[in-house]
């Protein structure tokens, strides 16, 4: 390995860890109703974000405001570094939005994945996808989450 190979992947090395030690700031909307997103805020939580719950019965009006395609909702969305996340969104996935920054809205796990962080069940994992949204609606996957078939 060449030297200048060795100090890339040492600076994004350093990078990743840097963006996983310091904490981020989350506000996580959320009807005081609901028991997953408490747990999903929980696990958040213990993977290093700050999070700020903000408590409200109209969350139809905070997905409006962040522009949440109707079929992406779940039921809680936060707000991190500018970017929406709808849903039981896994805090790698939200670590890879941060460091890549595309030109995206956000992203969202839509619906309440079986197994998604939050959304526990014992050892059941349902496959779901995690995907990227923008202004103009456009839709793509972002990451895919295996079931433990």
């Amino acid at each position: 390995m060449t030297i200048l190979k060795f100090l890339l992947l040492a600076t994004l090395l350093m990078f990743s860890l840097n963006l996983k030690a310091e904490q981020l700031e989350m506000i996580v909307y959320r009807s005081p109703a609901c028991g997953c997103c408490g747990n999903w805020v929980a696990y958040m939580q213990q993977n290093n974000f700050n999070v700020k719950s903000v408590m409200t019965d109209d969350m139809q009006s905070i997905k409006q405001k962040y522009g949440i395609p109707e079929k992406l909702v779940s039921c809680h969305t936060a707000i991190v570094n500018g970017y929406v996340i709808e849903g039981h969104v896994p805090a790698e996935d939200i670590i890879n939005l941060l460091q890549k920054k595309p030109e995206i809205t956000g992203i969202a796990a839509p619906g309440m994945p079986l197994g998604s962080p939050g959304m526990e069940m014992g050892g059941k994992k349902q496959a779901y996808r995690v995907l990227s949204f923008d202004k103009s609606g456009k839709v793509e996957i972002f990451a895919e989450h295996t079931d433990n078939q």
